[in-house]
């Protein structure tokens, strides 16, 4: 059990992403030495890392495509939170093989260094759409898994063979499973920051389909479910949701903005915006039995609590430049 995060050296992959650099933010103010990986890119930009206040953390860049790299940036680290990823879904269905090569090859990658190096723990980020369309509610953990789309193939895949380095080497690994989460510097892939800039912008709501139903956590809870997941010895080779036992479709979503941001935009469905009828997930409501019982975990953040902080950061950053396409369709 480890009841002390401060001074832990610990590595996040895929920390210049969303949820990566919220973790980020709070491994550092509980006292962690963090090593953040940012993937490189000629701008000299590291994503989300450039916006975090408290900047006492080493940035590294890295692609989880090179394993070699991988094992030296591992080298002296106690802890692993793996968050890289190819994560939109639409994309998935345009490049099925560089999911295949990030999202397995590349956790491959992060296993063998981690292994290499002798590392105490390692959280492996998974997703709720590994569950597709719920055959029961609410989703527990030994829900069966479908693959809906290449997305959420390529992230079964990984699953698998991390608890396959559990089983075959002992490595002491921890699947991690949040649902949707949402909150301040999500990009536009997301419905949740499409919606809010729309509504701000003043035009037409575009959208897809308006039925399916999702159980959203707000950014800070997903981060904390994390840290509490990774001080809990006794979910070493389990897979645990993050989840707020509560859904919400999309079009009462919209109708809860709306309630708030007290604005009323019209409503237009795309076809390019709508999933292939097979590939769509329909309910996903998880379960939170699981990380209830092994950890001090509990959400924070109802949705509208968490939807009033996300839509006053989105007031103030609707202007960076992420944001520019709030209109188009962004993968």
């Amino acid at each position: 059990m480890i009841k002390n995060f401060k001074g832990k050296k610990i590595l996040v992959t895929g920390a210049d992403g969303f949820i990566g650099s919220h973790l980020v933010e709070k491994l550092v103010e509980i006292g962690c030495e963090v090593k953040a990986t940012s993937l490189y890119n000629s701008f000299g930009t590291n994503g989300w890392l450039d916006y975090v206040e408290n900047k006492e953390f080493e940035i590294v860049k890295l692609d989880i495509r090179d394993g070699d790299n991988m094992i030296r940036v591992v080298k002296g680290c106690d802890m692993v939170f793996h968050l890289a990823a190819l994560i939109s879904i639409p994309f998935s269905y345009e490049s099925p093989r560089s999911y295949c090569d990030t999202n397995i090859s590349g956790t491959i990658n992060v296993l063998e260094a981690c292994r290499h190096n002798n590392v105490e723990k390692i959280l492996i980020t998974s997703t709720s759409e590994v569950y597709g369309t719920a055959l029961e509610v609410p989703i527990k953990e030994t829900h069966p898994k479908q693959p809906q789309s290449p997305y959420s193939a390529t992230k079964i895949a990984a699953d698998a063979i991390s608890s396959s380095y559990y089983n075959s080497f002992g490595l002491p690994i921890t699947i991690v499973r949040p649902f949707n989460t949402y909150g301040p510097r999500q990009s536009l892939r997301a419905i949740i920051p499409t919606l809010i800039c729309q509504f701000l912008n003043n035009t037409p709501l575009k959208t897809g389909n308006l039925n399916p139903t999702r159980d959203f956590v707000f950014v800070k809870d997903t981060v904390d479910g994390f840290i509490e997941i990774a001080k809990s010895d006794k979910l070493i080779g389990e897979e645990v949701n993050i989840a707020t036992n509560k859904e919400i479709s999309i079009k009462d979503l919209i109708i809860k903005i709306s309630e708030i941001l007290q604005l009323k935009n019209d409503v237009i469905t795309e076809a390019e915006r709508l999933r292939p009828s097979n590939s769509e997930v329909y309910r996903l409501l998880g379960s939170a039995e699981k990380i209830k019982l092994n950890t001090n975990w509990d959400s924070q953040y109802n949705i509208e609590k968490g939807l009033k902080e996300t839509i006053e950061w989105f007031k103030e950053n609707k202007e960076l430049p992420i944001y520019k396409y709030y209109n188009s369709y962004n993968y």
